[in-house]
């Protein structure tokens, strides 16, 4: 029987541990903040909740899929069929928003556990970009959702408040995405900066 890669066996634990984080975080909820602003332009913390249960449903979508022996998208009705339902999501009362958010977290922790060893070597789903994606991949993409989604919310988490392990995988994945967001001058200020040649390093473009 094939083990299940270590990489994705550690995504699963520090999703759980995060999920476990994101709920208490959200533990009082009421109407009032969940109509608040979020971090993120044009959210509300409603928004994220919500985007944060549809994508929880969405990696059980194609999860199940992979064990049908397909590949499923990851969203019914594409990006457009996404974004309509955090839109009709993001008003509902604050106790039925954290309701949903916590079954859907606990539909993907029982689907994960039902992920057979060769779907998990050779599943995969279709992403809202169209991008193929691993089953393997998907416990380490929901881990990322949850840790910036919890901070997003403006709840009180900060990105100081990221565990190491995260951090650790992640910055080394969004430095080398870096030099594709700058001109090849910016690209040259960074470099210098990060050799102690220039006072400070260019201003990214927007993400």
């Amino acid at each position: 029987m094939t083990a299940l890669p270590s990489a994705t066996a550690l995504a699963l634990g520090a999703c759980r541990d995060a999920s476990a984080r994101l709920l208490g975080t959200l533990d009082g909820l009421d109407d009032a903040t969940a109509r608040r602003p979020s971090r993120l332009p044009g959210w509300t913390v409603g928004h994220v909740v919500t985007h944060l249960a549809r994508n929880a449903d969405s990696l059980v979508r194609m999860l199940e899929g992979a064990m049908a022996g397909g590949v499923v998208d990851q969203y019914e009705g594409g990006l457009e069929g996404r974004a309509a339902d955090i839109a009709a999501g993001s008003g509902r009362p604050a106790a039925e928003l954290v309701d949903d958010l916590r079954r859907a977290i606990d539909d993907l922790d029982a689907t994960w556990r039902r992920i057979t060893p060769e779907v998990w070597a050779t599943g995969h789903g279709r992403m809202g970009n169209g991008e193929l994606c691993p089953c393997a991949e998907m416990p380490s993409r929901r881990w990322r959702e949850v840790e910036i989604h919890r901070v997003d919310l403006g709840l009180g988490p900060e990105p100081a408040d990221w565990p190491d392990v995260y951090v650790g995988l992640e910055l080394p994945q969004a430095l080398a995405q870096l030099p594709d967001r700058l001109s090849p001058t910016d690209r040259a200020v960074l470099l210098a900066w990060l050799l102690g040649r220039a006072d400070a390093p260019p201003e990214l473009p927007p993400w």
